[in-house]
């Protein structure tokens, strides 16, 4: 298949720049397996949900990713930290522009910049903070950080932006983009739910730089995902099972969840560990049309960009010619899109 095949026109001014006022309030659109299509609010989701199913998020919490750095000569370096190499507090990161020197973070704070070149024709940059202890990196950047909010909500992330660009139940900091899917729910609405009988689970899945990169393969096939941690109770795959067993379905919260789980119950990952009862791993897992679902029957998810992973997920949850019609027909009723936009339930 090739990339270009799951392109589609949006219009920029559907690209939600800020969340809606209340989490749960956005637009739902509710696509069928048969392709009719229903249009509702969010809190409306738990009509969509049965006693015995099973709701699966994924707890991964933002931390403030983007720095905005002071150069000798006063300017600023606007950085994202994405990748901790647990090494004297150095991080690799991205940042536009050749600089390599000292900068200074906030108020005294002294770090350095440098590339080092890794293959042919390919470097990377690195960070490393030089007047704290590692340990007080975090305190850092909840001090002085900004969330990093994706390059298409054009505009700088505020402090409003450290409550939203976050879920409600997030737990195990580590992420660079938000598990977007989650931020409709709010506590009410999850008891609400509980309260029909479904069973909420969480696993960990810590989102990287994989989500900002876009496909440059023509084909698919050719395309390979960067890898991400995970972690996922070893209990978790029972009590899937036993969901699956008594004619319940399952149903992911997001396409991060969607790749953690898949991933683990396919075999496709590289495994770390296991602690405390949990599997703890790496996924590099594309899904795409063609793959066969081991464990997830209907999801729940935001509206993504064109030619991009997530799209392809659904699309093979789906059908892409599906998900296509629904598509144009958010845009024909001003649905907003992308990681601040409306949602869908893939049913």
């Amino acid at each position: 298949m090739r990339t270009a095949d799951f392109d589609f026109y949006l219009p920029k001014d559907l690209i939600a720049l800020r969340p809606s006022e209340k989490r749960d309030n956005s637009k739902l659109l509710v696509l069928h397996r048969d392709g009719s299509i229903e249009h509702r609010r969010f809190f409306d989701i738990a009509e969509y949900l049965k006693e015995g199913d099973m709701l699966i998020l994924n707890n991964t919490k933002v931390f403030p990713a983007r720095i905005i750095a002071t150069k000798p000569s006063g300017g600023k370096i606007d950085v994202l930290l994405i990748k901790d190499t647990n090494k004297d507090g150095t991080w690799e990161i991205m940042c536009r522009g050749r600089f390599n020197g000292m900068v200074t973070i906030g108020d005294g704070v002294k770090a350095e910049v440098w590339t080092e070149e890794v293959k042919s024709q390919e470097s990377k940059k690195f960070l490393r903070f030089l007047n704290i202890e590692p340990s007080m990196v975090n305190d850092v950047l909840w001090q002085y950080g900004r969330m990093p909010l994706p390059p298409y909500i054009n505009r700088m992330p505020d402090d409003a932006d450290k409550q939203r660009y976050q879920t409600v139940y997030a737990e195990h900091q580590g992420s660079i983009a938000a598990p977007t899917a989650g931020l409709h729910f709010t506590e009410e609405l999850l008891n609400k739910i509980k309260d029909k009988g479904v069973s909420v689970e969480a696993l960990t899945l810590h989102v990287g730089i994989g989500t900002f990169r876009p496909i440059k393969a023509e084909y698919l096939e050719d395309h390979r995902m960067d890898s991400e941690y995970f972690e996922i109770k070893s209990s978790l795959a029972n009590k899937i099972q036993k969901t699956k067993e008594s004619g319940c379905r399952l149903i992911t919260v997001g396409t991060t969840t969607t790749r953690a789980l898949e991933g683990f119950m396919s075999g496709l990952f590289q495994r770390l560990s296991s602690v405390n009862g949990s599997v703890r791993g790496y996924t590099d897992i594309f899904i795409y049309p063609g793959y066969k679902f081991r464990a997830v029957d209907s999801l729940i998810t935001n509206f993504h960009l064109p030619r991009s992973t997530p799209l392809m997920l659904v699309s093979a949850l789906s059908d892409f010619k599906k998900i296509l019609h629904a598509y144009k027909e958010a845009i024909a009723m001003g649905y907003r899109f992308f990681s601040y936009g409306d949602a869908m339930l893939i049913l």
